[in-house]
């Protein structure tokens, strides 16, 4: 359990997010938010959540994404007990591909 209060949520950044307009300015927007390493960190758990997504089994992500057991487990668990926000971006990532 968190001991720690809750902060509130900065919504500006959120708001900021969904005013870019293209994948391009959101790569400039976030290369100018994030470190390299947070980058990574945040591309690897999405690609260890569409390989979830689309049933691979760990061993099988830990060879395709190099993500470690807990990283892969972690993000097993925001899929199953999260607020379900990968499964509205993969939802619409699919509308897109039809």
């Amino acid at each position: 359990m968190n001991k720690l209060p809750k902060k509130p949520r900065n919504e500006k950044m959120y708001e900021a997010i969904l005013s870019l307009q293209n994948v391009d300015e959101c790569i400039r927007f976030f290369d100018d938010l994030c470190t390299v390493t947070e980058l990574m960190a945040m591309e690897q758990r999405f690609q260890v959540a569409m390989c979830l997504n689309q049933g691979m089994i760990y061993n099988d992500i830990l060879a395709e994404t190099g993500a470690s057991s807990a990283t892969i487990s972690r993000v097993n668990r925001s899929l199953q007990y999260g607020k379900d926000g990968y499964a509205i971006v993969f939802d619409r990532l699919k509308e897109q591909e039809q």
